[in-house]
Order: C-alpha cells, then sequence, then structure tokens
C-alpha cells in the first residue's frame, strides 16, 4: 500500500492531467478515482471534494509564481532576465493551464480561493511594477509611473485571460498547445516595444523572435 503522502501526490498529479486535458468541470472526483484505479472512497480520504483538490494545486501554482516573479538581489536586471521571466511565466502558464481556462467559474464556486486569488493578484501586480522599475534602471525600457502601472495591467490581463481566449477560437480546447501559450508571452513583449531603449532593441528583438508565433497557427 502506498504511503499517505504518495496517494496524495497521485492524486494531485493525476487531478492535474485530467482537468488540463479535459477542463475542471468536466472532470469529476469519481473520474480522477477510476483514472487511479482507486475507490472514492479512498480519494475522500485524502481530499474531502474536488474543490480542496483545486486549492491545493492552487497552492502550488502560486507558490511557482511568489518564487520567480521577483528582483535578483544584488546585481541590475539584463536582457536575459527578460528571457526567464517569460520563460519561468510561460512554464507555470502550462503546466497549471487549467487554471486560467476554468478561472472564472473557479473563483466562482469557491470564496476562499476567490479570496486568496484576489491577494495573489496584487501581489503579483506589485512585483512585476517592481521588475519594469528594474528594468527602467537598468536602461532596458524607458517609462514613467503611470506607464509602468499600465503596461503592468495590461500584461496582467493577456497573462489570465490568454488561455481562455485560445479556448474561444480552438474546435477543441483540450488540443492547446505550448507553442500557442507562447504566442501569449510574445503579445506582452510586442506591448513593451515601444518603451525600449536604443541599446536593448536589439537584444530584445531576437527574443520577441523566438517567441513569436504565426497567428495562423493559433487560429486553427
Amino acid at each position: 500500500m502506498a504511503p499517505k503522502n504518495k496517494t496524495r501526490e497521485r492524486i494531485v498529479e493525476a487531478s492535474l492531467e485530467l482537468f488540463n486535458a479535459q477542463g475542471e468541470r468536466n472532470v469529476t472526483t469519481n473520474h480522477i478515482a477510476a483514472h487511479l484505479g482507486m475507490s472514492p472512497g479512498n480519494l475522500y480520504y485524502h481530499f474531502r471534494n474536488k474543490q480542496a483538490i483545486i486549492a491545493e494545486l492552487f497552492a502550488q501554482y502560486e507558490d511557482r509564481v511568489d518564487a520567480f516573479l521577483r528582483l535578483p538581489e544584488g546585481r541590475v536586471l539584463t536582457v536575459a532576465d527578460k528571457t526567464f521571466y517569460l520563460q519561468a511565466l510561460l512554464a507555470a502558464m502550462w503546466h497549471y493551464r487549467f487554471l486560467h481556462r476554468d478561472l472564472e467559474h473557479l473563483l466562482e464556486s469557491d470564496e476562499a480561493l476567490a479570496e486568496r486569488y484576489r491577494a495573489f493578484a496584487r501581489r503579483c501586480l506589485q512585483a512585476a511594477a517592481g521588475i519594469y522599475r528594474g528594468f527602467v534602471a537598468a536602461d532596458i525600457l524607458v517609462m514613467d509611473e503611470q506607464q509602468i502601472e499600465a503596461l503592468t495591467l495590461n500584461s496582467w490581463i493577456i497573462l489570465t485571460s490568454w488561455v481562455r481566449f485560445l479556448c474561444t477560437v480552438q474546435s477543441n480546447p483540450g488540443d492547446l498547445s505550448e507553442e500557442q501559450l507562447r504566442r501569449g508571452i510574445y503579445q506582452i513583449l510586442a506591448l513593451e516595444s515601444g518603451y525600449l531603449t536604443r541599446d536593448a532593441v536589439p537584444a530584445v528583438q531576437a527574443l520577441q523572435h523566438k517567441l513569436h508565433v504565426p497567428l495562423e497557427r493559433i487560429l486553427q
């Protein structure tokens, strides 16, 4: 028999896999239990309901984003940091894509989760604004405080709504690809392009070229 914590981990991993593939609304605890070859009662021993599993997955996502969405200590930012932040955001979005796909429904269904998400959003917006100030201090971007605030908010709106947008233009939302998510990250770079310093343009343009995905591959 698997140790309690290992069984709990298996339930969380299987739930994430099923939620990402089918959408959270289409997956029940019975589906998760059947997928793992266990009884529903065994699943309920570890999680009282599906909302508890979702809360666990959100905590993982929250911890992951909090870990990288911060300024480095003791040095100025570089364009390489921009690559790091964007790739980390893409990886987190892809790994937990069901959260973005079903976000409004998830928050309406669980007030405790909605409260945690609001705090998470405020924290992310503050951290992202601080990072943009860091890029200004590093002479990579030229922006005033009002522009930083607007760019931070626009970037957040793109990131949190991109998966939902893809679902509206895809015939089968379960077939979303990491490439299609990468175009969402590119959209953020496109927003920043008007604020680049002359010295930063070549390196950032190279990053844009790396992240660009043609629109026809998004609208398949």
